[in-house]
């Protein structure tokens, strides 16, 4: 884990979490249909030993970082919480076209933006995972993190760098969909956000891969493969051949800074 800023001690009374379906909680389904993910972990995790902690999550799956500074930057800098988590960008690196130049230019201002209207804001060098859509796109997401790193540097933000986690490389850490983490993975990923922030860690291991297990015969990888072409692959691209998004027309799951309760989670 990479932090660029040593964040004050703990605790902090309230947390805003920005970005897209990542942060949303995009794989880690409830009983009820709804995401959860692991900035609600967080929440959790932080209101457990803070009263009267307060959590807003403007995360909406499929937004570009275009989109998270008109739609979520000034809303969640005059909220004026402790803790904003910023995650924005990785879309656009995956997009047909990218202008780059562009991205970062965001990512600048909405770091600009938010650092001075809240105690820590928190940035993460995304998860990768090994396959031929993150791996056609490296070089992009890896100038997106470069920018990161250097903003952080420039603004005392914490980043959490997920990207080099070899736990979060680990396939069985991904959904079907092959862009989303599990339930596993994003409580992976709130423990590594809970420990960037100055918490005792509860799990020191999370970026330790699970123990291996026997590969999926060749059968059943192709079986796999198609399902996964027909289900995800095909319209993901459709999406971004026609400048679509799945998150076209929802708002964000939790929009207000209001009291975190346990039946929130």
């Amino acid at each position: 884990m990479q932090t660029n800023a040593s964040p004050p001690m703990p605790p902090y009374s309230s947390l805003i979490a920005l970005g897209d379906s990542f942060t949303e909680g995009m794989s880690d389904r409830l009983p009820d249909g709804s995401y959860r993910g692991w900035a609600d972990l967080l929440a959790a995790r932080m209101a457990a030993s803070t009263p009267g902690f307060r959590y807003a999550n403007l995360a909406v799956r499929g937004k570009l970082i275009g989109q998270i500074v008109d739609e979520q930057v000034d809303v969640a800098a005059a909220m004026g919480a402790d803790v904003i988590t910023l995650v924005g960008g990785l879309n656009d690196t995956l997009r047909p076209k990218c202008d780059m130049g562009r991205v970062r230019g965001l990512l600048t201002e909405a770091v600009e933006r938010l650092a001075p209207s809240c105690k820590q804001l928190v940035l993460m060098r995304s998860p990768g995972r090994h396959g031929p859509v993150q791996q056609r796109f490296r070089p992009r997401m890896e100038e997106l993190f470069a920018c990161v790193d250097e903003l952080a540097a420039l603004h005392g933000a914490v980043v959490v760098d997920l990207y080099g986690a070899p736990s979060l490389s680990d396939q069985r850490m991904w959904d079907v969909d092959r862009l989303h983490l599990t339930a596993e993975g994003h409580r992976r990923v709130a423990e590594a956000v809970w420990q960037a922030l100055g918490h005792a860690a509860e799990d020191p291991e999370w970026h330790t891969p699970m123990p291996p297990t026997a590969p999926p015969g060749w059968v059943l990888r192709r079986i796999e493969d198609v399902r996964f072409t027909r289900t995800h692959l095909l319209p993901w691209i459709g999406r971004r051949l026609t400048g679509r998004s799945s998150g076209d027309g929802l708002l964000a799951k939790r929009p207000e800074l209001r009291p975190y309760e346990e039946r929130d989670s």
